[in-house]
């Protein structure tokens, strides 16, 4: 009698289980099958994607606004590009556009940063030498 419940509780536990590890293994197939395709993210992409971030870190939604602008909205499309299979091939050409565009959106926000900063030194020169000619520097 004991033999006979182990081996039904065994038999039970292994009928039980069998669609756990069929859901297992459709899971671990999925997986397996997703990871080469995230694995192919084409590194004009990643460059695109990290020349917005730093044209965004230049400051150039306040410099150069339209410029940072198409830059996202030409990512966007290399990233939507590289979910559709019938237009893959053009996510290079797209991310490399992206990239460029961001890259002259920092130039433009960096040099209107440093023109900002000359004229401000040049003003407090001015006023630096309009206190040392009438001697109020003393």
């Amino acid at each position: 009698m004991v033999a006979s419940h182990s081996l039904a509780t065994a038999y039970l536990m292994m009928v039980s289980s069998a669609p756990i590890r069929r859901s297992l293994c459709v899971i671990a197939c999925a997986f397996a099958f997703s990871v080469p395709a995230l694995a192919q993210v084409a590194p004009e992409l990643v460059a695109a994607e990290q020349a917005v971030q730093r044209a965004t870190q230049a400051d150039a939604d306040q410099y150069a606004p339209d410029l940072v602008n198409l830059a996202r909205q030409e990512l966007m499309r290399a990233q939507q590009a590289a979910l559709d299979r019938g237009q893959r091939k053009q996510v290079p050409q797209i991310a490399l556009r992206a990239a460029a565009d961001a890259d002259l959106a920092r130039a433009r926000s960096e040099q209107a940063v440093t023109a900002a900063q000359l004229q401000q030194r040049k003003a407090e020169v001015a006023q630096l030498q309009n206190s040392l000619s009438t001697g109020e520097g003393n």
